[in-house]
């Protein structure tokens, strides 16, 4: 999150100091303006959706790892109790 009000920041901070410095007509600056404004967007869907997909990840992963070890604590109680019905048997 705070890389993401740093890159809006320095985007502003871009944006800002391109029309104070750019030697360009009006109609020009507004439109190179359009294009980094998009540029913008574009970087921050995309970090988004990597940032969604590593969540996903991790999430399955967990979940995997939460299965594997049920089972495991499962097998041991079985084995538990099996091994308490032998030795009442005997």
């Amino acid at each position: 999150m705070n890389r993401m009000i740093g890159f809006l920041t320095g985007l502003g901070a871009g944006i800002g100091l391109g029309m104070l410095l750019a030697p360009r007509s009006g109609e020009k600056l507004r439109e190179r303006i359009r294009e980094r404004a998009g540029e913008g967007a574009d970087y921050v869907r995309r970090r988004g959706s990597e940032a969604a997909d590593a969540a996903a990840e991790a999430l399955r992963q967990g979940t995997r790892r939460i299965v594997r070890e049920t089972e495991a604590v499962r097998a041991a109680v079985d084995a538990g109790r099996r091994a308490y019905s032998e030795s009442t048997r005997s």
